[in-house]
């Protein structure tokens, strides 16, 4: 009949001056797997804020183009208005102004509103001349 040798589990308890007896039993991963484990959470923690940074660059760039073509179109609906003035032909202004209205949306959704009212304004005043000229 074998017996319990305390609470140290199979093997007893340590010997002084003697090798720690093998433990059997618990949750232990295998050295060279927790290393890579570590290294592969690692260089992903390290990817997620050049992700992060390289949308912000992005989102960033979106709203410069966004901007530049929306200060395009309020020029070229303030030309629009000066030709129509002067009675010139607007044909060639109408044309940029849906190219630009067509453009993509911006990231920043304030700049992106205001974007779209001035898109609006320009299909507007497109559809106005077009009705004008007659299919």
């Amino acid at each position: 009949m074998s017996g319990v040798r305390g609470v140290g589990g199979p093997g007893g308890p340590a010997r002084p001056g003697g090798p720690a007896p093998a433990r059997h039993g618990g949750f232990r991963l295998p050295d060279s797997a927790s290393a890579g484990g570590a290294a592969g959470a690692a260089s992903v923690t390290a990817t997620n804020p050049l992700l992060a940074l390289q949308e912000t660059g992005d989102a960033t760039e979106r709203d410069r183009r966004a901007r530049r073509r929306g200060e395009a179109m309020l020029a070229d609906l303030s030309a629009l208005q000066l030709a129509l003035l002067e009675g010139r032909d607007p044909t060639a202004i109408l044309g940029r102004l849906e190219a630009l209205a067509a453009g993509e949306a911006a990231f920043d959704p304030r700049l992106a509103e205001i974007l779209d009212e001035v898109r609006l304004r320009a299909k507007v005043e497109a559809a106005r001349r077009s009705i004008r000229r007659g299919p």
